[in-house]
């Protein structure tokens, strides 16, 4: 008989910190729920259920799509597994899945902080070793995430890293339409209807995609990727999701290297959660990146790259 205390979503770590509280999923070490004085800032779902539309998951060694699964790496012609059959593409990696080994924590009152490791061995169509780690800590900033990797082999190899956190106001589903929208970013990427990219970035301006100042989404439906970021004097580009009446709501932080953000209305989730939040996706790399190269990563043997983002009350 199968133990009933087995999720899918592994063994859970959760974070108290302030007025802040995070839970941490050991499959894939994404996150599940992340809350300020009982306030939820992203989409959380239950324990017993894997995560809805990639909620909170790490998109490890790239994020988003390949086109067909193929690319090209220093001469050799890959091909990746496709796990998105409907569309003929490779979605979002390998490590969304996978569990996840605890290798250090602290629960301090002020801060507290778990870590995770991975190592990735190779897999169809990535013949290389990565040694991974996410480092989840809070404090009264909210959560800052560190996403670190180590090529491990003997060759270079392709890396790409996308996160998958759906911010909220709380409020259920359909709720997102009244909130305000905020995004620092001057261009988008059209894409065709398997959501790969058909040319070049285009400007935001004067097109619906365009929320540059804070605005209502309204009924816009987004599964678009931006770029071009606006940074502020700390170095990080900040996406804000704010209530209209009183100005409370959630905002996520980019780090450096993390170039890119895809922004995702939930049109397609299961009805408890369609647009009941919005994806707010850091990507170091675009959509099908793996195919053209942009901003793909080559980590040469031992050498180790890291990625930062955050997410805080507002």
């Amino acid at each position: 008989m199968a133990d009933a205390n087995l999720s899918p979503n592994g063994p859970q770590q959760v974070l108290e910190a302030g007025d802040y509280r995070a839970v941490i999923n050991g499959v894939g070490a994404g996150l599940r729920a992340l809350s300020h004085r009982g306030r939820p800032l992203v989409v959380k779902h239950p324990v017993e259920s894997q995560p809805p539309g990639g909620a909170g998951q790490l998109l490890i060694p790239w994020p988003n799509r390949v086109r067909d699964g193929r690319y090209r790496w220093q001469g050799e012609d890959r091909q990746l597994d496709l796990s998105e059959p409907a569309n003929g593409n490779a979605i979002h990696g390998f490590t969304r899945f996978l569990p996840w080994r605890v290798v250090a924590e602290d629960a301090g009152h002020e801060s507290a902080y778990v870590r995770f490791g991975l190592r990735l061995y190779p897999m169809h169509g990535y013949p290389h070793i990565l040694e991974l780690t996410a480092h989840y800590e809070l404090n009264e900033a909210g959560l800052t995430v560190e996403i670190a990797v180590r090529n491990q082999g003997d060759h270079a190899a392709p890396y790409g890293l996308g996160v998958h956190p759906y911010l909220t106001l709380g409020r259920g589903p359909g709720s997102i339409d009244e909130a305000l929208l905020e995004v620092p970013a001057e261009t988008w990427l059209p894409v065709d209807d398997r959501m790969i990219p058909t040319g070049a970035r285009e400007p935001v301006a004067a097109t619906p995609y365009d929320f540059r100042k804070p605005r209502a989404i309204g009924g816009t439906r987004l599964d678009t990727a931006y770029t071009g970021l606006t940074r502020d004097a700390d170095g990080l580009a900040r996406v804000r999701l704010t209530d209209p009446e009183h100005g409370r709501g959630v905002e996520l932080r980019l780090g450096e290297g993390l170039g890119w953000v895809q922004l995702y209305t939930g049109d397609t989730l299961p009805a408890a959660y369609r647009r009941a939040g919005i994806a707010v996706e850091p990507m170091s790399c675009p959509p099908n990146a793996f195919a053209t190269g942009e901003d793909v990563l080559a980590i040469e043997p031992g050498a180790r790259v890291a990625h930062r983002f955050g997410i805080g009350a507002l």
